[in-house]
């Protein structure tokens, strides 16, 4: 990793039309789904409903913000088309550029807010509402390091992008455990322990433990979290924590 001279910065990602009017859509037409995330923060994780709502719409926004971590100096080739323009005319030509730096980077919606929640639940709400918090915390422990089992199995990388991992796999093996755990000895908050061990799992096991292979990728910039709301790390938190309340309800 070149991080010698790397400076710290936001990174936007670029808005053409087609995401711009996407995320018309989004506003417009899908604030009813959003506004349905509330339910899961309040009554799973007892947040208050009008945090909850600023949390959710704070994520969508944050998805288009990355804080670049360090630079990397990938093994392989990134082509990239460079336009050229003359006389009204415009030439596109494929440019390849060997041994490039590409960038380490965090998503503001996609992982850092998850990450603070999950922060806040372990160092306020657990000790606050556990009956043996110290107990809870071993099992988001055990439940977490499973997570990190399964889908650090299931990652795979994709080049140009970054690490996949197949979607409905983390959030159902998450609330799976979640249900499992929960109960023993004395029973815990299992949507604090799926959300939690979601987050923290799908983080490790997809992102953290694959960072050697960043070079692999031929990316300019990879980005943990890097899809904002609609992240594997972010729907895992909500749909686990959704599946262990129909559950239990």
């Amino acid at each position: 990793m070149d991080n010698g001279r790397f400076k710290r910065r936001l990174i936007f990602q670029p808005i053409i039309m087609p995401h711009f009017i996407f995320l018309i859509f989004i506003a417009f037409f899908l604030s009813p789904f959003f506004m349905l995330i509330t339910p899961i923060f309040t009554f799973g994780l007892g947040i208050p409903p009008i945090i909850a709502t600023s949390i959710i719409w704070a994520s969508l926004i944050g998805g288009a913000l990355n804080i670049g971590l360090t630079e990397i100096t990938s093994r392989k080739p990134i082509i990239v088309e460079r336009e050229i323009s003359f006389f009204g005319f415009r030439w596109v030509f494929p440019e390849v550029i060997y041994r490039p730096k590409t960038i380490l980077a965090i998503n503001i919606g996609g992982a850092v807010i998850p990450l603070l929640i999950s922060i806040y639940l372990l160092l306020y709400t657990i000790p606050k509402t556990e009956v043996n918090p110290y107990i809870t915390y071993i099992k988001i422990l055990i439940a977490t390091s499973i997570v990190v089992i399964i889908v650090n199995r299931y990652s795979r990388i994709v080049p140009g992008m970054g690490i996949a991992v197949p979607m409905f796999i983390p959030p159902v093996a998450t609330a799976t455990i979640a249900l499992l755990v929960y109960p023993i000895i004395t029973p815990s908050n299992p949507c604090i322990i799926a959300y939690v061990s979601g987050i923290l799992g799908t983080i490790i096991g997809a992102d953290l433990l694959n960072l050697h292979k960043v070079q692999q990728l031929g990316s300019p910039l990879v980005s943990i979290g890097g899809a904002g709301t609609f992240d594997g790390i972010y729907i895992t938190g909500i749909v686990s924590v959704a599946l262990v309340l129909l559950f239990i309800l």
